[in-house]
């Protein structure tokens, strides 16, 4: 009998009127890279169970690393509940997992077998591509996981799945020319053959080479080009707290009372896309067992859609979108009791344009490589905050003229989608350190202020 099951059998035997279980075992392999060497290969096996009890409308939860406690975690949440009110709004966990159609790409078995030999060669291969006589320090990390998830309730739900998924990561220094620089390589996945480690280094290598000798960009307005991964970074910490049903009725989300109206430029188009190859947020059901989908939020400019999951879903009298998530570390699932509402993959849909074409169109821009520190300055009017300090680049009439030095730009997210002039054709997957993952092209957008650092 599995922990999940031995989990519910106790919850019925107790008169329970609703127990949910979650069983995640993982393996995870992790290289790290310190001083241009591979200083560390740990690997990891984790076995985790999480158990949510609703009691009535008392919802309580316990958790361990002990699958063998399975039955103690169900007393343990029980009693917890006595010392909660009732949620008047539950309704009920699903009953069915109702499949979606199949999606491609997200399980690798020579990722399950990986050894960390194996995982310490492909590290390698990230240093050796970053290595230049003018980069004086490469650090990073490669992170490879296979997981199997299991989610089973009460009322009779039980799914399972299995998921691999590998990231690594190359920071590339210089103490070349007038002062410090640096660049990041990055990339993420699902399977081994769409791994590529040379593109890491080599990527890392050439934003931190490009960058010597930066020149400092006068302050005033831009036109900003972003980069897929910093394009990520604003995904995470800037776009998806404002289409979470939660921050929309909470009046918290800058465009609160906007739903199907116009928000963005008109070719501009935001989903929630669970359903990508590749996508290291992608999954056939939810982690509360519901069928998830590919979910529009900005369709053609206009605010269209939020995500959600059961317990906001119904405190708000709506269908829950099914987007419940167990966020696990470094990737996938983990077996926390009680879930979140969040974005699967973040993903800007292109419009054909080249990177390169972008660029000649600008007349006067900033070309910014990696974002740091961005965060939410006002959430409710849109204004956020964030420093490029990587990977800049000034562009005169359609020319990349210099590498430019750090910028700190404060901006306003509704303002920003007013004024968005391209979307380019390169999108990537982009896993930010303790970050949702997004899919992300290249994005112009117009008119933002850039202040010298």
């Amino acid at each position: 009998m599995s922990a999940c099951d031995r989990a519910l059998s106790h919850a019925k035997n107790l008169h329970i009127e609703e127990c949910e279980a979650i069983f995640v075992q993982k393996k995870i392999i992790t290289v790290r890279i310190t001083d241009s060497e591979i200083a560390e290969i740990k690997q990891n096996y984790d076995k985790n169970l999480g158990v949510r009890v609703i009691n009535q409308k008392r919802i309580s939860s316990a958790g361990t690393s002990n699958p063998d406690d399975a039955v103690k975690m169900v007393e343990l949440a029980l009693a917890s509940s006595t010392l909660q009110k009732p949620k008047e709004f539950w309704k009920s966990l699903p009953s069915e997992f109702k499949k979606s159609s199949r999606i491609e790409k997200l399980y690798d078995k020579k990722l399950v077998e990986i050894t960390g030999t194996q995982a310490a060669d492909i590290a390698q291969t990230m240093i050796n591509a970053a290595s230049h006589s003018k980069v004086s320090n490469i650090t990073g990390s490669l992170n490879v996981v296979s997981e199997n998830v299991e989610i089973a309730n009460t009322n009779g739900l039980n799914c399972a799945d299995d998921a691999t998924y590998i990231s690594g990561t190359i920071n590339a220094d210089s103490e070349e020319g007038s002062s410090p620089v640096s660049g990041i390589g990055q990339a993420s996945c699902r399977t081994l053959g769409a791994f590529s480690a040379k593109s890491v280094g080599f990527d890392a290598a050439e934003m931190c080479v490009g960058s010597i000798n930066p020149q400092k960009p006068e302050a005033g307005e831009y036109s900003i080009i972003f980069d897929p991964y910093s394009v990520g970074e604003l995904l995470a910490f800037v776009f998806a707290s404002n289409f979470s049903l939660k921050t929309y009725y909470d009046k918290k989300s800058c465009f609160s009372d906007k739903l199907d109206s116009k928000i963005a430029v008109d070719n501009f188009n935001l989903i929630d896309d669970a359903h990508a190859p590749e996508g290291i947020g992608s999954k056939i059901f939810d982690d509360e067992g519901f069928a998830t989908k590919p979910r529009p939020l900005i369709e053609n400019g206009v605010f269209r859609g939020l995500y959600s999951d059961l317990f906001n879903a119904y405190k708000e009298g709506k269908e829950p979108s099914g987007n419940a998530s167990r966020i696990g570390s470094p990737m996938g699932r983990s077996a926390e009791p009680i879930p979140v509402p969040a974005p699967h993959n973040m993903r800007i849909l292109g419009d054909g344009m080249s990177r390169d074409e972008i660029i000649k169109e600008t007349k006067k821009g900033l070309l910014v490589g990696r974002l740091w520190y961005t965060y939410a300055v006002n959430p409710t009017r849109g204004d956020f905050s964030c420093t490029a300090r990587s990977g800049i680049r000034i562009i005169e009439n359609g020319e990349v003229k210099a590498p430019g030095t750090s910028v700190r730009i404060v901006h306003n997210l509704p303002v920003m989608l007013q004024n968005i002039s391209g979307v380019g054709n390169d999108s990537k997957n982009v896993l930010q350190w303790a970050s949702l993952p997004s899919i992300a092209p290249t994005v112009r957008a117009e008119r933002i202020k850039a202040i010298p650092i």
